[in-house]
């Protein structure tokens, strides 16, 4: 009986495992056929660069960053910034780590334990979240690329045109007419209230989604210009935020899959975070923070080797275990927040109507996304009695 019982829990773990955690990466389909067609008596190099794939696309960006970080560090003595800031090299590891896993950039991890847990002004939390995702980020999305894991090329597309113009608008305009409390507060409650939304988006159990955004026309370009040009600006503000606005949009309103939107969004926001650092350093009267350029000496050397290596691993991932770890990370930030800042009357109004406001919009979002899957069902439908081959074709790239 005790066997029986040990070997059903065996059998379920291993299921519940490879489901999960094992369920393979989405390719593009010529790297599928790389795959399925090389032949055993290949060159070494040729295999090199088909099966072992992962490890050449981690091993390039790490050694481009690590080889500059080394030579700078010897010679300018990077080492004796590390007992004052070994805190944030620490936080980085499980930030890039995130940034590489999630549609949270490693500013999303930054930015409110630098300015909750560590008091730091959020000027300088935003340049070093900015400054720290340029090269981590930018490992990440070389990985990605390198890999040919399937991205939706529309979103990166539009909304990196319209992130760029609302990255320049928050530095200049936004960015100034908000306290550090309201920054703070934002940053966390509108978050949360994706997150919220999200989750009950995925309580639908086998929903159908996406590897790309059905039926793509002007107006859908036209949403995707907006979400950018929003997510540009909280950008400037947080220092990350048009990877999670690109992901709310493709998941909740175009039924995009987890396991696409997600390293989509990294990218996008390794375009993004390059633009905003290049606009803050060298656009602006004041430039970056003075104080954040140590910080990002401490961290550099860590955030390239988890950025890339988190990609990788969260590409096996379900898309529920993505959707959960957002569900986590958000919460933890919302909850770290009503602790440690000092609420008064005016923050809690503030809080309250972004929490309302952002789970109505977020919701709004969703209902409309299920309107959309209708109406493309319908389509699929009717066009289905008329060209049976075309519907079988497009039912073979949705994902179920």
């Amino acid at each position: 009986m005790k066997n029986t019982m040990c070997s059903t829990m065996m059998t379920n773990s291993k299921g519940f495992l490879r489901k999960y955690f094992l369920e393979g990466q989405k390719l593009e389909e010529k790297q599928k056929v790389a795959l399925e067609t090389l032949p055993d008596d290949a060159p070494f190099l040729t295999k090199l660069l088909v099966r072992h794939r992962r490890l050449v696309g981690i091993l390039l960006p790490l050694i481009f960053f690590e080889t500059l970080w080394w030579a700078q560090a010897i010679r300018h003595d990077y080492f004796s910034y590390f007992p004052d800031r070994y805190l944030l090299t620490i936080t980085m590891i499980f930030g890039a780590s995130v940034a590489g896993m999630t549609s949270e950039g490693g500013g999303a991890v930054a930015f409110p334990v630098m300015t909750l847990a560590l008091n730091i002004k959020p000027a300088v939390a935003r340049d070093f979240s900015l400054m720290i995702q340029s090269c981590g980020m930018t490992a990440a999305a070389f990985t990605i690329f390198w890999m040919q894991i399937k991205l939706e090329k529309h979103s990166l597309v539009f909304c990196s045109s319209g992130a760029a113009a609302g990255m320049i608008f928050g530095l200049e305009v936004v960015d100034s007419l908000l306290s550090p409390p309201q920054k703070k507060l934002g940053f966390v409650c509108i978050w949360f209230s994706f997150a919220f939304a999200l989750f009950l988006l995925n309580r639908e159990h086998k929903r159908k989604t996406f590897d790309q955004i059905p039926q793509f026309g002007a107006w859908k370009a036209a949403i995707l210009l907006a979400v950018g040009f929003m997510g540009g600006i909280f950008s400037a503000i947080a220092g990350s935020g048009v990877d999670i606005c690109s992901f709310s949009v493709l998941s909740l309103l175009f039924r995009v899959s987890e396991k696409v939107s997600t390293p989509t969004s990294i990218v996008l926001m390794a375009i993004n975070t390059c633009i905003g650092f290049y606009w803050r350093a060298m656009m602006t009267d004041t430039g970056v923070e003075e104080d954040t350029w140590g910080y990002l000496i401490v961290c550099v050397p860590v955030v390239v080797i988890f950025a890339p290596l988190g990609s990788i691993i969260s590409s096996h991932f379900h898309r529920q275990v993505l959707a959960a770890l957002v569900y986590l990370l958000d919460t933890i930030a919302l909850v770290t927040a009503f602790v440690v800042i000092p609420l008064t009357l005016e923050l809690g109004i503030l809080s309250g109507c972004l929490l309302l406001g952002g789970f109505v919009i977020f919701f709004l979002m969703s209902k409309a996304g299920q309107r959309l899957l209708l109406l493309h069902d319908e389509k699929n439908n009717n066009r289905s009695e008329d060209f049976p081959e075309t519907q079988e074709k497009q039912e073979k790239q949705e994902v179920v």
